[in-house]
C-alpha cells in the first residue's frame, strides 16, 4: 500500500509508522537493530481482565510483551505508551519482557492500550499466559539445518570424488545445488547475525555477532565466487556454522523466556477474597475491594488476607514463611497479624490496617518483581569479540597486502580467506557455554539445578553462605525429642483430632515408636493455652511448659492436678548439615545462620550445626538489607532459604539458593533450587562451579592457542582455504571434548574430600 510518504506491505504497518510519526518518535528508524513482525489482527476483548485499582482511581497492570527484539523495540513501545492520552505511567523492560501500565480510566483503557502494541508489531498478553516461542527463529533454525544437511551430503560426495573420481558434469551440478541451498541459508537464516553485526558496528561497538557475521558472509562470498570459477567450495562448513548457532541461540531464548515468566509468577501470594464483617453480617468480597479499618474473620486453617490488629477472638499463627519461625505464634486482642500466614488453630477477628501493595507480603512482592528487571551479564565471549574482531581483521588485512605485493591478487585472496575462515569464534563463543552446560549437568545430578551459567561463576566466587534456619539446615516441622511411652500414648489420644503442628510432631512419633492409639472422650481445645480430655476414664491435659517443653497434666476435682509428665519438641537439623557446614568452610567459605527466629534457639541450631556466626530476630527487609551490607563491603554472598520470607535476600544476593518444597516465591526467583531432603548438593554445586570455571579456562586458552597457530599457519601460506574449512570444526571439537571433563573433574573432588 502507498502511504503519504512511503510504501508498505500492509495497512498493519502503515498504522504502526502513523502511530510512531504520530508520537514523535521517528528516531525509532535510526536506532533499530532488527524489524519487528507484522502487526497481527487486533486483540480480543480485554474486558475481562482486572487491572489493580489504586486510591486515587487509577488502574495498574503489568503485561508480557512478545516480539521485543532489540533495544530500540522497547525504546519505540514505551516512548508510544506514554504519549497515548490518559496514560500516567509506562516502563517496558528488555530484560524480562514486561511492561508496567498506570493509566486513567476514565480517558483510556486496557483494550485500547494493547492495541496500541500490537499495531506496533508486538503481541501483549496477560503474565501467566503460555508464551509464544519466536516463531521466525524457530523457523530460521528448522531451514537451516534442512539446507546444512543437504549442503553436508553433497559435499561427502564431492570428497568421495576426490579419490574415486567424478564426472565434471557431476562436480559442477553438486556445487551448483549447494550455492542454490546455501544462498537462503546465508540471505534469510543468518540474518540475524548481519543485524547484529550492521546495528553494533553502528554504534561503534564490536560484539560477537560482528566476527559471526563476517566469517558467514566470507565462507559465502568465497562460495559464490569459486562456484562461477568451478573451483572447491567451504559451504558445507558455512550451512554447520549457521545452524549450530541459530540453535544455540534457539535455546538461550527459550531459557530466558521460561526465567521471566517463572520470576513474575509469584504463587505465594495473600487469598484473592476475604470474610468482611459489617453491621452484624459476614460478606465474602475481593481482597481489593477491603479497606482500612475494615473488620475481617479468620477462621481455623484460612490465610489471612491483610495486614491488621486482632479486635477479638484468638488462636495460633503459622509465621514461618514471613517470619521464619518454626513454632507457631500466640495471637491476641492487640497483637498484630500479616497477610500471607495461617491460622493454625482459633478463629479472630481482625482490623484491616494495609492491604495489597500496602503489605509487608505485597512489598515484598514488588521488590521481588524489581529484582526479576535485573539486567543480564554480558558474556566472557562478548567482552572479548572486540579485541578477537579487531585483531582478526587486523591480521587479515595485512597477510592480504603482503601477499599482495609478493604476488598479486591470486596470491593473496586465498590467504585472506584462509585468515577469516581458520579464525571462526565458533570454538571462542562456545568455550565457556559448552562447560558451564556440564557443570549445570553435574550440579543437577547431585540434587543441585541451577537457572544459568551465571549463577555457576556465582556459586564459585562465593566468599560467604547465608544459611536460613527453618526448613534449610532444620527440617521445618517439630519433632519429639524426649518422652515416654505412657505419655506419648496419652498425649497422642488428645491430639489425634487436632491438627496443630505439635499434634503432628506427637503423631509422627507415636507411630515412629508403634504404639497404639488410645480414645479420647470430651476433647477441648483452647487455642493458645493446650487440650484437655478423657482418656482411660481420667481428665488429662496437655498444655505448654518451659520453651520447648509440653506438659500432661493429671486433672483431679477443682484446681486439684498434678504433672505426670513431659514431652520434649524441637526442630531438629538436617542429617547432613553438620557435614556440610563443615565441608564449606573447610573450602575457605564463611558461613553465617540468618533466621527470624528466636536467638536462643537459633544459637542451639547454630552450635548444632557447626556455624559459629548467628544473627538472629531479623525481618525479610532486614535479611536483605544485611545481604546488601556484607555486598557493599565487597563480599559475594550465597543465600540459601526455603520461606517467603527468604524471597527478598534471594533476589538481592549474587546467588540465591532456594529449597524444592519451600515457598513458591522463593523457587521463582532463587538461581538454583536444591532438591530433595539434604543440602549437601550445595556442597556438590560448588565442586561444579570449580570444575566448569577451570575447564572454561582451559577451553578459552585451547581456543586461543588454536587460532594463534592456525592463523600464523594461515598467514604464512601454508594453510589454504579448504583446509581452513577442516580445521574450524576440529577447533569446536577439542572445546565439546573439554566440556565432558567438567564431570570427572568434580567426581574427582569428591573422591579426594573422602
Amino acid at each position: 500500500m502507498e502511504g503519504d510518504t512511503d510504501v508498505y506491505c500492509c495497512l498493519g504497518c502503515e498504522t504502526a509508522a502513523a502511530i510512531i510519526r504520530g508520537a514523535g518518535l521517528e528516531r525509532y528508524y535510526q536506532d533499530r537493530e532488527a524489524y519487528p513482525p507484522r502487526p497481527e489482527a487486533h486483540p480480543a476483548s480485554w474486558t475481562g481482565v482486572t487491572p489493580q485499582v489504586h486510591e486515587d482511581g487509577s488502574c495498574e497492570l503489568r503485561l508480557a510483551v512478545d516480539g521485543l527484539r532489540c533495544a530500540s523495540c522497547v525504546w519505540v513501545v514505551e516512548h508510544v505508551l506514554q504519549a497515548t492520552p490518559g496514560v500516567q505511567a509506562a516502563a517496558v523492560s528488555y530484560a524480562t519482557g514486561r511492561a508496567s501500565l498506570r493509566w486513567d480510566p476514565q480517558r483510556v483503557d486496557i483494550g485500547a492500550l494493547a492495541g496500541r502494541i500490537v499495531a506496533l508489531g508486538y503481541r501483549p498478553r496477560l503474565l501467566g499466559e503460555e508464551a509464544q516461542p519466536d516463531r521466525a527463529l524457530l523457523l530460521r533454525l528448522g531451514v537451516a539445518v534442512f539446507a546444512a544437511m543437504n549442503i553436508m551430503m553433497l559435499h561427502a560426495a564431492l570428497y568421495a570424488g576426490w579419490w574415486g573420481g567424478m564426472d565434471p558434469a557431476y562436480a559442477t551440478l553438486f556445487r551448483w545445488a549447494a550455492l542454490v541451498l546455501a544462498t537462503p541459508l546465508t540471505l534469510w537464516c543468518a540474518s540475524p547475525f548481519f543485524a547484529g553485526a550492521i546495528g553494533a558496528l553502528r554504534h561503534g561497538v564490536l560484539h560477537m555477532d560482528v566476527p559471526l557475521a563476517l566469517a558467514i558472509g566470507v565462507l559465502y562470498v568465497h562460495g559464490l565466487v569459486a562456484t562461477l570459477l568451478g573451483h572447491d567450495t567451504y559451504l558445507d562448513s558455512e550451512g554447520m556454522l549457521v545452524a549450530l548457532l541459530l540453535a544455540g541461540r534457539f535455546l538461550e531464548s527459550r531459557g530466558r523466556r521460561r526465567a521471566a515468566e517463572a520470576a513474575v509468577s509469584l504463587a505465594a501470594a495473600a487469598p484473592i477474597s476475604a470474610r468482611r464483617v459489617r453491621a452484624e453480617v459476614i460478606e465474602t468480597v475481593p481482597v481489593a475491594a477491603l479497606h482500612t479499618s475494615d473488620v475481617i474473620e479468620v477462621a481455623t486453617g484460612d490465610e489471612i488476607p491483610a495486614d491488621g490488629v486482632v479486635v477479638y477472638g484468638g488462636g495460633t499463627v503459622r509465621m514461618a514463611l514471613v517470619t521464619g519461625e518454626a513454632e507457631p505464634v500466640a495471637v491476641a486482642p492487640g497483637d498484630r497479624v500479616l497477610a500471607g500466614t495461617v491460622l493454625v488453630s482459633g478463629h479472630i477477628g481482625a482490623s484491616v490496617q494495609a492491604v495489597g501493595q500496602g503489605t509487608l507480603l505485597g512489598r515484598m512482592a514488588a521488590e521481588l518483581q524489581a529484582a526479576a528487571d535485573r539486567s543480564v551479564r554480558p558474556a566472557a565471549a562478548d567482552r572479548i569479540a572486540p579485541w578477537f574482531t579487531g585483531l582478526t581483521l587486523l591480521v587479515a588485512a595485512l597477510a592480504f597486502a603482503g601477499w599482495y605485493w609478493r604476488g598479486g591478487l591470486p596470491a593473496a585472496l586465498p590467504v585472506a580467506i584462509a585468515v577469516l575462515v581458520v579464525a571462526c569464534p565458533c570454538a571462542l563463543a562456545l568455550s565457556g557455554s559448552l562447560a558451564a552446560a556440564a557443570g549445570l549437568g553435574a550440579a543437577a545430578r547431585r540434587g543441585l539445578l541451577l537457572r544459568s551459567g551465571d549463577t555457576l561463576a556465582d556459586l564459585r566466587t562465593s566468599d560467604t553462605v547465608a544459611l536460613d534456619k527453618t526448613g534449610t539446615v532444620t527440617a521445618g516441622a517439630l519433632r519429639v525429642t524426649a518422652a515416654e511411652d505412657a505419655v506419648l500414648r496419652i498425649a497422642a489420644a488428645l491430639e489425634r483430632h487436632s491438627s496443630h503442628p505439635i499434634a503432628r510432631a506427637v503423631l509422627a512419633a507415636t507411630a515412629e515408636r508403634g504404639i497404639p492409639l488410645a480414645r479420647a472422650s470430651n476433647v477441648t481445645e483452647q487455642p493458645g493455652f493446650g487440650i484437655t480430655g478423657e482418656v482411660d476414664g481420667r481428665r488429662w491435659a496437655l498444655r505448654a511448659g518451659p520453651p520447648g517443653v509440653v506438659e500432661l497434666v493429671a486433672l483431679g476435682r477443682g484446681d486439684d492436678s498434678r504433672l505426670h509428665g513431659t514431652l520434649q519438641l524441637r526442630d531438629v537439623i538436617r542429617a547432613d548439615a553438620a557435614a556440610t557446614v563443615a565441608a564449606l568452610r573447610a573450602q575457605g567459605q564463611r558461613v553465617v545462620l540468618l533466621t527470624g527466629d528466636h536467638p536462643e534457639v537459633a544459637a542451639r541450631i547454630a552450635a548444632e550445626a557447626g556455624i559459629t556466626e548467628v544473627i538472629a530476630r531479623v525481618d525479610p527487609t532486614a535479611k536483605a538489607e544485611w545481604v546488601r551490607a556484607q555486598q557493599a563491603q565487597g563480599r559475594r554472598i550465597l543465600f540459601v532459604g526455603d520461606g517467603l520470607n527468604d524471597g527478598l535476600a534471594l533476589a538481592a544476593p549474587d546467588g540465591g539458593t532456594a529449597r524444592a518444597g519451600g515457598a513458591a516465591s522463593t523457587l521463582l526467583v532463587a538461581d538454583g533450587v536444591i532438591s530433595g531432603v539434604h543440602i549437601g548438593p550445595l556442597l556438590a554445586g560448588t565442586r561444579a562451579a570449580r570444575a566448569t570455571a577451570r575447564m572454561i579456562r582451559v577451553n578459552q586458552r585451547r581456543s586461543i592457542g588454536y587460532n594463534i597457530l592456525a592463523v600464523s599457519a594461515a598467514v604464512l601460506g601454508w594453510i589454504n582455504p579448504l583446509v581452513a574449512a577442516v580445521l574450524m570444526p576440529i577447533s569446536s571439537g577439542l572445546v565439546i571434548w573439554g566440556s565432558f571433563r567438567v564431570e570427572q573433574l568434580v567426581r574427582e573432588a569428591e573422591s579426594w574430600k573422602r
